[in-house]
């Protein structure tokens, strides 16, 4: 069984109130999950909408990430109250919750994204961390979100580090999906690469200028939020287990290990985790265009503010046994490294990231 897309998709401004009649059909005592401050004028207008439609809404916060904590504690709300759907308002890891958690209860889930830091307000899986946000595993889903919401002008509302934080998830499409498929004889994933192509291409294109105009009469920043959303969502969706995640996510999986004070995106770590990628594939995979697409990354993300190397993300690899730390995860048995075309050992890891935070990596 493959899940391709959610069952309705809404996009473009106003998409929140045209939704709505079809919401009313699905639904009639939804939860609303949420989880920041940034977000609370967004849920608020949310829960009255509802409300305005005669259903009987409730309203529920995340209080860590998407964590086993937070969702036995939602379910429970959700059972108490006898609530039919989840409508998910907020980021990825809001969005990655209510999906698990609808699931784990068989019941439905609207996802309405408010920011475009990722795609997962369309994919059927969810990320599961600890309450410290120490990534624990992906979770596969049975279906996509039955209905998603994507409405510009909410996401209009988050903060420009969302979409930066975005785009770089988004380009990591390509670059992982490009190695770890690129022989599978598949129609559909050899379709699903590429499109991942032309949303990177896109994404080259128009990132810079999307991240620093004004939203209005701004094709580029309409392009570029979608291509975060929905179109990254696509390729997932077409691309099934096969369009695989590879370097890039392994090694964000490994970096959130370390807990630091401060907390990074999603996309914020993976962009780190793909110029490491690249750098591994010059490196063992003899891949002399690896050089050429860290330059050309490194001075689109240094345009979007992203952080470049993990010391950027508040961790300094050479204390506290970090490097190695890293490296254990980012290598351990069921890691999406190991989906690269080439053998990756510790040492590996090790070299690479060494290498790179010394800045002996030329950029």
């Amino acid at each position: 069984m493959q899940s391709i897309s959610p069952e309705t998709i809404y996009r473009g401004y106003y998409a929140w109130e045209k939704s709505l009649p079809q919401i009313t059909k699905l639904t009639k005592s939804p939860l609303i999950l949420g989880r920041s401050f940034h977000t609370n004028k967004l849920r608020n207008k949310i829960f009255i909408d509802l409300k305005n439609q005669n259903l009987n809404v409730n309203s529920s916060e995340l209080q860590f990430d998407c964590c086993y904590e937070d969702i036995y504690r939602v379910k429970e709300i959700i059972l108490e109250n006898n609530h039919d759907s989840v409508i998910a308002a907020g980021g990825g890891k809001v969005l990655d919750s209510g999906k698990y958690i609808a699931e784990c209860l068989n019941i439905p889930c609207i996802t309405v994204p408010l920011s475009a830091s990722t795609c997962a307000g369309w994919t059927a899986l969810s990320n599961i961390y600890t309450k410290n946000g120490q990534f624990i595993k992906d979770a596969a889903l049975r279906s996509c979100p039955k209905i998603l919401v994507y409405d510009h002008k909410f996401i209009q509302t988050a903060p420009s580090r969302t979409l930066a934080s975005g785009i770089a998830d988004a380009l990591a499409k390509w670059y992982e999906s490009s190695i770890t498929s690129s022989k599978i004889e598949d129609g559909l994933v050899q379709q699903a690469i590429q499109i991942s192509r032309v949303l990177r291409d896109q994404l080259l294109i128009d990132g810079e200028k999307a991240f620093k105009c004004e939203f209005e009469n701004n094709p580029s920043w309409q392009n570029t939020v979608e291509a975060c959303g929905l179109t990254a969502g696509l390729v997932g969706g077409i691309g099934g287990e096969k369009c695989r995640t590879a370097a890039a996510h392994a090694i964000h999986n490994a970096i959130t290990q370390i807990i630091t004070p401060n907390k990074f995106l999603h996309g914020e770590i993976v962009g780190v985790g793909l110029l490491l990628q690249l750098r591994l594939e010059e490196m063992k995979n003899n891949n002399k265009l690896a050089d050429q697409s860290i330059k050309q990354l490194f001075a689109l993300m240094k345009e979007l503010n992203l952080p470049t190397t993990i010391a950027q993300l508040g961790i300094n690899v050479f204390e506290n046994n970090n490097l190695e730390k890293i490296a254990d995860f980012t290598c351990r048995d069921n890691s999406e490294i190991h989906f690269l075309p080439f053998e990756i050992h510790k040492r590996d890891i090790v070299e690479v990231i060494a290498n790179f935070e010394k800045q002996k990596i030329k950029t």
